[in-house]
């Protein structure tokens, strides 16, 4: 029987407790970094040669699917109760709405090094040492909204630009593509700064700190934000449903993009599994 991942806003005080529970409990068991080594490994960007599959490609949904799904199990070992929430962050976009409480996923980082003080995801509960990141910093970090330089979260009517497009993905496959689902979800707009950042990556922006770079895995949140992320494209497909995604077939030699993207058959590193085997989830899980 598929299992239900429930909106943050909805979960009870036990239901919270019991999610960092077993949060903490598989960070204890070392397997958590194991997932943060796994993000820093496949985020290559288009800019750089060889194989994409976690950004900036059209795997970009199922490889994050993937790499949920394999959270969700080790989370489920420790407690069969426990699923992963999302975070809607088209609803929920203040800096002390949740999931910004501290019995959940703690406050916004304090001023100076923007360490978080408070939740049990701060470094001084003990629990939390950052120990695989691409900086030396062993605390987690936040700068929620980005005091400085403030930036706000995506909108209702950000993401329905994305969910309205019906095609799936376009050539050429990568950061620069101004049409398809895929990209207009992922967010890489055009032009500098701000304005360039839409949907999932402008939420990766707001919250800031750890968020920002390919260890961001290290905030609990990236799991909150990429199952709402996932939620969209189950909803795209519901409301496209005779649209797949794309590429059917991989780009040809000389192409190139040749070997530097996953099509719709092909097994998609570090797992065994193919784009269209991770299409649908509905027997293994649904949104409630």
């Amino acid at each position: 029987m598929a299992y239900t991942r429930k909106n943050v806003s909805k979960l009870t005080r036990t239901e919270r407790r019991r999610f960092v529970d077993a949060l903490l409990e598989v960070k204890r068991r070392g397997e958590y970094d194991e997932f943060v080594r796994t993000h820093i490994a496949y985020n290559t960007p288009d800019g750089e040669s060889g194989l994409r599959t976690a950004h900036m490609a059209p795997s970009f949904l199922p490889w994050h699917r993937k790499l949920l799904l394999e959270l969700e199990r080790a989370l489920r070992r420790v407690d069969e109760s426990v699923t992963v929430p999302y975070w809607d962050w088209t609803r929920d976009r203040s800096a002390t709405s949740l999931p910004w409480t501290a019995d959940l996923l703690g406050g916004n980082g304090r001023n100076g090094d923007r360490q978080v003080m408070t939740g049990p995801f701060a470094h001084r509960a003990g629990h939390w040492t950052i120990k695989e990141s691409v900086t030396d910093v062993k605390f987690l970090t936040r700068d929620l909204g980005r005091a400085r330089d403030p930036i706000a979260l995506p909108t209702h009517d950000d993401l329905e630009k994305a969910l309205a497009d019906p095609v799936y993905d376009t050539a050429p496959w990568d950061s620069t593509v101004t049409k398809g689902f895929r990209n207009n979800l992922e967010g890489w707009g055009t032009g500098r700064g701000s304005p360039s950042w839409r949907n999932h990556n402008r939420v990766h922006r707001w919250v800031g700190g750890v968020m920002l770079g390919g260890a961001s895995v290290n905030d609990p949140v990236f799991w909150l934000h990429h199952s709402f992320v996932d939620l969209q494209w189950t909803r795209w497909r519901q409301r496209h449903s005779d649209h797949r995604y794309l590429p059917d077939r991989p780009p040809a030699a000389g192409n190139a993009q040749h070997g530097r993207i996953v099509a719709r058959h092909e097994k998609m590193p570090p797992w065994n599994m193919t784009p269209d085997e991770l299409e649908d989830m509905s027997e293994i899980y649904q949104y409630g």
